[in-house]
């Protein structure tokens, strides 16, 4: 074993563990993945529910109980999920203590199917935020046009928000925007701005699964030699406008008011293409105050064999910027990758979310009492 994920954390990546379960919880896996593994946060959604309460009998008494009080199923699955976002935020606690709230974090989503409604995506968060009852946890957020509103209404109602499904450099921007007119809204209602935390989470693995998939069709020897290229040159290009936005005046006056950055979070980080390292979305994108969340398969291979040589960010950006000016050559739409990954992430999230009401409709009528 290497001491890899050490030297991440010492070069200012937070490692976030992309995955929650019960038994993970009470197992004490996780922990011992904060103890000996770094781990400082936890992130969530409908699809990692999904698989965890269809998977074990884990939940069985919980559910037991909610079926004989005949809840709803959209009623059971937000007190088996916040449950578990609960608990897992009191084992990060003193994480989160410890790092004056930027760590210890569990994300928990709005349900995906109101991503495209700014009112109904401002009462969930506020809703969940309540259920939870925990300072350390974070509201995820569809980053669609409808949610940008309802991220700088959140925040300006002093929530914490993680936002989610980023994929282009125009939506990044738009959701750094939001982020601070959110915390200028909060400013006014008088809240305490240091409380309020945020990242944004800027997706990467897809992006190349996307426009690897459009070099393929082209086939030429140029095509070829993109492949691979596009997710880590458009991360990169992101946190270049981090650094931008967040050197502004605008922010300085925020940050004076004590605010706290919008930190970059890294997500679809496990490798699709097994012709590419499995650490390439760790090791590739090392910057100082970002964030990493990793599927567990990811997280261990970056222990096992992951180079972390510093950072590999600053000063790339205007080999990124060419990178991708090359698929525009080639006719690769960077705008239409993006849009057609967007609406293919809420379409996901909402099929999971979908599946997560059929197997929980499953499972309480599997455990209901007999009548009698």
């Amino acid at each position: 074993m290497t001491d890899a994920l050490k030297r991440l954390s010492e070069e200012g990546v937070a490692i976030w563990l992309d995955d929650l379960s019960r038994k993970r919880i009470t197992s004490g896996n996780l922990a011992e993945l904060i103890d000996q593994q770094h781990v400082v946060g936890v992130t969530t959604n409908p699809t990692i529910f999904q698989k965890a309460i269809s998977q074990g009998d884990g939940y069985d008494q919980q559910v037991s109980d909610l079926a004989a009080r005949k809840v709803t199923v959209e009623e059971a699955i937000r007190m088996i999920t916040t449950a578990d976002v609960r608990d897992a935020a009191d084992i990060l606690r003193p994480v989160f203590d410890a790092t004056g709230g930027k760590d210890g974090r569990v994300s928990i989503e709005v349900d995906p199917r109101l991503a495209h409604n700014e009112k109904a995506t401002v009462a969930e968060a506020k809703q969940l935020a309540w259920l939870v009852d925990r300072p350390n946890t974070l509201i995820k957020i569809p980053a669609t046009r409808a949610g940008l509103p309802a991220i700088a209404s959140t925040i300006g109602h002093g929530i914490s928000v993680n936002v989610t499904l980023i994929f282009s450099l125009e939506r990044y921007r738009a959701v750094m925007d939001a982020y601070l007119s959110g915390l200028e809204k909060a400013k006014e209602r008088g809240l305490d701005l240091s409380l309020i935390h945020s990242v944004a989470s800027f997706f990467v693995s897809r992006v190349d699964t996307e426009i690897d998939k459009r070099l393929d069709a082209l086939g030429t020897d140029e095509a070829k030699a993109l492949r691979g290229k596009a997710a880590v040159a458009n991360a990169r290009l992101a946190y270049q406008a981090y650094e931008e936005v967040f050197s502004s005046d605008r922010w300085q006056a925020l940050e004076k008011a004590g605010a706290n950055k919008q930190r970059p979070l890294w997500a679809s980080t496990g490798v699709k293409d097994p012709a590419y390292p499995d650490t390439m979305y760790v090791t590739e994108l090392v910057a100082p105050n970002t964030v990493n969340t990793m599927p567990e398969a990811t997280l261990e291979a970056t222990e096992d064999h992951g180079e972390i040589t510093g950072d590999t960010v600053s000063g790339t950006y205007e080999q990124a910027r060419a990178d991708l000016d090359a698929l525009e050559n080639l006719g690769i739409s960077y705008d239409d990758v993006v849009q057609v990954l967007e609406d293919e992430g809420v379409e996901k999230f909402e099929a999971s979310w979908n599946d997560l009401l059929k197997s929980t409709q499953a499972e309480l009528e599997r455990l209901a009492p007999t009548e009698g």
